[in-house]
């Protein structure tokens, strides 16, 4: 895509982003600066850097970044262009495997995917928890709230921020 049709080249960065940003814009942050100030020349790294810390700061969610470069680039078309490849390939792909997922839900094959994807799940969950709690607990007694936190918020109803609430306050009291 040429820079002298920047709706054009917006439209083919962002939907390739799309497609690629697993978790979120947040994840493609990097690949979208060196697009957008590095390949294209539309901003400054100072620019993109303020684009985002403006998009951080407003409430919403952090796909904000991709309207403020749209609009930096090319005013409110740019902005417009910008969030519907952003959003829309990714939005098409979803609501694709989802009608594939649903007509297929007898399916043998279905039935044994979504059956292996369960402890691999499990296992993601565990380990995103296993790493947390290393990077958060620094002795054995930390660890220890931390599983009693956790083994009550399994076997109980209670809203599991009270027992965050509770668990920080004991490791203020004990710490």
């Amino acid at each position: 895509m040429s820079d002298s049709a920047p709706l054009g080249a917006l439209a083919w960065q962002f939907a390739i982003l799309s497609l690629v940003a697993v978790g979120g814009a947040n994840s493609v942050i990097p690949e979208m600066q060196r697009q957008v100030v590095d390949v294209h020349g539309w901003m400054s790294s100072t620019d993109f850097a303020d684009l985002y810390a403006l998009a951080r700061a407003a409430p919403g969610p952090n796909v904000l970044v991709v309207s403020l470069i749209g609009w930096h680039v090319a005013g409110l078309a740019g902005a417009l262009v910008a969030m519907g490849a952003m959003c829309g390939p990714s939005s098409v792909l979803a609501y694709g495997t989802m009608w594939v997922w649903d007509r297929f839900r007898t399916a043998p094959w279905r039935i044994a995917v979504q059956a292996g994807l369960v402890p691999v799940t499990v296992g993601l969950v565990l380990a995103s928890g296993y790493l947390l709690t290393r990077a958060a607990d620094p002795d054995w007694p930390s660890y220890a709230l931390t599983a009693i936190t956790a083994g009550v918020a399994l076997k109980t109803r209670t809203n599991p921020l009270w027992l965050l609430l509770a668990a920080g306050a004991l490791g203020l009291v004990f710490a």
